[in-house]
């Protein structure tokens, strides 16, 4: 079968940008964004100057894709940990919330080189900015999942609950080993359910249960 043209080009220009990806994740995780040189990428890469240019932009725009690739990773990850949740009948908004906080740490191991680079700081300009505001498109994110409602205590919860899941993963991927990265999850996950008032009191061993909270609307009938 001949292959249609348009194909062959679509195939090869994704073939140039993940080769691109792949060499500057190494030299950017080996040298930092300021001391990486666009000729050391290409170099490791096997393209030309020009090839960089044209896929990326340049030096900047190319740690910004390698940034996005690991948070669209991270997301996949955890979205596909929820819905696999889901799928088993977990129904409690903490234990899905849990479910993909597990897979995000998970994610922090595996990808430990790069997010090292990206917790260091050194980035272009702009690059903390845009940390920010994904960080709190997350937290937005984070209170659907868990239905948290619009009282202050709701909005401080979810943003302390994420803060857990992002400080874990910092510790996680500067770990020495994979067994202590698995420590440091476990502690987090059982931070995270300690943490969580928005559940409720819990009713004692064989009394009645108390009445549900009001103004948490999902979180009501967990």
């Amino acid at each position: 079968m001949t292959r249609k043209p348009g194909a062959w080009e679509w195939s090869r220009t994704a073939q140039t940008r993940t080769s691109m990806l792949t060499a500057a994740r190494e030299v950017f995780t080996e040298h930092g964004f300021a001391d990486a040189g666009v000729a050391d990428v290409v170099e490791r890469a096997g393209l030309s100057v020009g090839s960089l240019y044209h896929h990326f932009g340049g030096k900047t725009e190319l740690f910004l894709a390698l940034w996005e690739r690991h948070q669209a990773e991270h997301e996949e990850n955890a979205a596909s940990a929820v819905s696999e949740a889901r799928r088993s009948g977990v129904r409690d908004p903490l234990e899905l919330f849990t479910a993909g906080a597990r897979a995000f740490l998970e994610g922090s191991w595996e990808r430990r080189d790069l997010a090292r680079l990206f917790m260091d700081g050194d980035g272009p300009p702009g690059f903390e900015l845009l940390r920010r505001t994904r960080g709190r498109e997350w937290v937005r994110q984070n209170a659907v999942l868990l239905g948290a409602g619009s009282t202050p205590l709701d909005r401080l919860t979810v943003a302390v609950l994420t803060s857990v899941i992002g400080e874990a993963g910092r510790e996680v991927a500067t770990c020495d080993s994979e067994e202590e990265a698995g420590r440091i999850t476990e502690a987090a996950i059982e931070l995270i359910r300690r943490l969580d008032p928005l559940r409720g009191p819990r009713p004692p061993s064989g009394g009645e249960p108390p009445p549900p909270k009001t103004g948490r609307g999902s979180r009501a009938g967990a």
